[in-house]
């Protein structure tokens, strides 16, 4: 996993994540284009925020399909990411152009002289190009615009170079949470997508879900959260997404059929969340979707910009054995109480793998609306 954690209150984001690094290094083949995911985000959440100020309302739908099916999740980013600096050695010893010019871990590239950046080839293509003359780079930095100046420094036979590390796309597994027939929209996850090095919500230019086969699963247990791993077809495409917000990631899936033979749900409100038993669907064993039992043990009060809505303890024996409790992959695993969808599962207590959060549908729904 690389990082360790020791404090009883840490938790993960339970989204396996598979990270593209598209500048000379990639986690799957793309000429299978056939993906499995193994590599983790282990990035701590955000225990608690400020409330925002006038959360949208929104006329939610009165009923929901409940899902549970794992999927694999590609996105494309708005723009490129810087994820790291490179030192390039030059004949008169190391520089970091892009560093010196006042580029930052994190940092997107939009465009380079006016000229839209859309992929980390391009951006190679346009700083090769540059026979070493300055750039202007527009930049976006935690939402705000900005421009630096800087010149590329020459590698030798490599040509070229800004001295960045960056990312284009990114792609993992996760569990769909809902769809909603009328509108043809689903959502999934349960919380944001954010790039495992910069810590940033991955800004999304376009993306897309595929069905997903559980092929193995790791057990969680104290201290080393467990993940499932499945492959999923890049090329076979259900919907596509429009989001990635704190909320989920959300969508379109213009084929109802690929969803909607389910069974419809009433939808909860968070203040009809109690504490006491609750299910889950989730899918941990090749594409079967099973119903689990949990139950909830807080319902905590209502922050707009916490995805922490509630905390669940699995019950389940049957999934207790299977997986030790939550594992990374389940996240977006709606959760049913009364006979009403009230959430999905989000994250995972590192130090008690059965115990972890899950987010109201109501402030998924909420973001899904107004963010088409």
């Amino acid at each position: 996993m690389g990082t360790h954690f020791r404090s009883a209150n840490k938790r993960i984001e339970v989204f396996l994540l598979a990270v593209i690094i598209s500048v000379g290094q990639f986690t799957f083949s793309a000429a299978s284009m056939h993906s499995s995911a193994s590599l983790a985000s282990t990035l701590p959440a955000i225990e608690s925020g400020a409330a925002q100020s006038g959360q949208k309302d929104a006329k939610l739908p009165q009923e929901l399909i409940p899902l549970g099916h794992a999927i694999g999740i590609k996105i494309v980013t708005d723009g490129v990411i810087v994820v790291g600096m490179a030192p390039i050695k030059t004949e008169t010893g190391e520089v970091s152009p892009a560093s010196d010019g006042g580029i930052q871990n994190g940092d997107i590239i939009m465009s380079i002289n006016g000229k839209d950046v859309d992929s980390t080839k391009k951006l190679q293509e346009m700083v090769g190009k540059s026979d070493g003359n300055e750039l202007d780079i527009a930049l976006r930095r935690k939402g705000k615009d900005l421009s630096v100046r800087v010149t590329p420094a020459n590698a030798g036979q490599e040509g070229f170079r800004l001295g960045v590390w960056a990312r284009d796309s990114i792609a993992g597994i996760g569990t769909l949470t809902f769809y909603d027939p009328s509108t043809k929209i689903f959502g999934a996850l349960g919380h944001g997508i954010n790039d495992i090095d910069t810590g940033e919500l991955v800004p999304l230019s376009s993306g897309a879900i595929m069905l997903s086969s559980i092929t193995g699963i790791r057990k969680g247990e104290a201290g080393k959260p467990g993940e499932l791993k499945g492959d999923f077809d890049m090329e076979r495409e259900i919907g596509a997404l429009y989001s990635n917000s704190m909320t989920g990631v959300f969508g379109k899936a213009p084929d109802k059929k690929t969803f909607g033979s389910g069974k419809a749900f009433p939808v909860a409100r968070k203040s009809e969340i109690k504490t006491g038993p609750a299910t889950i669907f989730s899918s941990v064993e090749g594409s079967e979707i099973c119903e689990y039992g949990i139950e909830i043990l807080k319902v905590y009060p209502d922050i707009a910009s916490s995805d922490r809505d509630m905390m669940i303890r699995v019950t389940d024996e049957t999934l207790l054995s299977k997986t030790g409790g939550i594992v990374q992959g389940m996240s977006g695993s709606p959760i049913i109480q009364n006979g009403k969808i009230i959430g999905a599962v989000t994250h995972v207590l590192v130090n008690d793998p059965k115990r972890g959060y899950g987010i109201s549908v109501e402030k998924m729904l909420i973001d899904a609306h107004s963010e088409q």
